[in-house]
């Protein structure tokens, strides 16, 4: 009988102890850890605090595509292997085409305007569309990006005639190969390398990528965002809906309070992260240029004959979310 009751009391110990123990959540993404990428640091933000919230949640962070690829994150949050990523969203388009639109040139062309953005009907559109697929977003995120050449500099399209441009998407591949580039397709952790080894001669990535990996001491000129941005892309902090469910209350609101968090740091970060990337360019002796407003133009009109015009044709409701997030003033 004592044996029984002492049995009793131990297993009873030992599944006590397990339903203690915290919930551990993967996150993966393909930036830079520990070198001030402004995503990693979204998502370590969000690591920390749901800590600090003493709800039995803990993230593990995977920076450096050391635990999924880059174009693997988007399917491994659909199906519950992966629980949160930092994920540039166009990364998706292919299987989701609407998700084309959050990285259209000349579409946001400010973070005024990207913030004013989030809040609009394009972007509860987007969302929606996330959700459909079984992914939930913590925080918003849109980057400005840029253009660079290992030649020279990038103002107008007759600049790329015969150039080899990494494309982040199809929609900008579109607006390039308009231009008369060769378009190469890869993430932006494998840009720096493409570059020193000659398989292309320029890119198109985020003011954050062009300093977090480097790409100063790979090309000639950068046409910096300025106040006429070609290139924004959205690039959320997201989460699988398989994972979120498996969470009690506690642990889900702790959750939405620091993706709360750590997009507000985001918002005070991203005007930043472009004159970071002006100001280290410049210090390592590369060129910066920006596109007046006659350049931003003749980009924007070749924009909607190629890019806009092929997304409004090709996507179901390409010329609906085209629609709502033009009327975003």
């Amino acid at each position: 009988m004592i044996r029984t009751f002492l049995a009793v009391a131990i297993w009873a110990g030992v599944i006590a102890t397990a339903a203690a123990a915290p919930i551990t959540l993967r996150a993966s993404h393909q930036f830079p850890g520990g070198k001030g990428d402004v995503r990693d640091e979204m998502v370590q933000i969000i690591g920390r605090e749901v800590k600090a919230a003493g709800v039995d949640l803990e993230v593990q962070v995977y920076p450096g595509a050391s635990l999924f690829k880059p174009n693997e994150q988007w399917n491994a949050l659909v199906n519950g292997q992966l629980d949160i990523s930092a994920f540039p969203l166009d990364y998706a388009s292919g299987k989701v085409p609407a998700f084309g639109a959050t990285l259209m040139p000349g579409l946001v062309r400010s973070h005024e305007r990207a913030a004013r953005l989030n809040d609009s009907k394009f972007m509860t559109s987007i969302r929606g569309k996330i959700e459909k697929a079984g992914v939930i977003v913590l925080a918003d995120a849109w980057l400005a990006g840029a253009m660079a050449s290992k030649k020279s500099c990038i103002r107008a399209p007759a600049d790329l005639k015969g150039v080899k441009i990494r494309a982040a998407g199809p929609t900008f591949a579109a607006i390039w190969q308009a231009g008369g580039a060769s378009i190469v397709s890869i993430p932006s952790n494998e840009v720096y390398n493409a570059l020193q080894t000659g398989v292309i001669d320029a890119t198109d990535t985020s003011t954050g990528s062009f300093v977090s990996f480097r790409l100063y001491e790979q090309v000639k000129c950068v046409t910096a965002p300025g106040d006429n941005a070609l290139w924004f892309m959205y690039e959320p902090v997201l989460m699988s809906k398989k994972s979120f469910a498996r969470l009690n209350q506690a642990q889900q609101d702790a959750l939405l309070k620091a993706g709360a968090k750590a997009r507000d740091y985001f918002a005070k970060e991203a005007k930043g992260l472009d004159d970071e990337m002006v100001r280290t360019f410049k210090e390592h002796k590369v060129e910066v240029v920006t596109l007046a407003p006659a350049e931003f133009s003749v980009w924007l009109k070749l924009a909607q004959q190629t890019s806009y015009a092929e997304f409004a044709a090709e996507v179901p409701d390409g010329k609906e979310l085209l629609d709502q997030a033009l009327s975003v003033k």
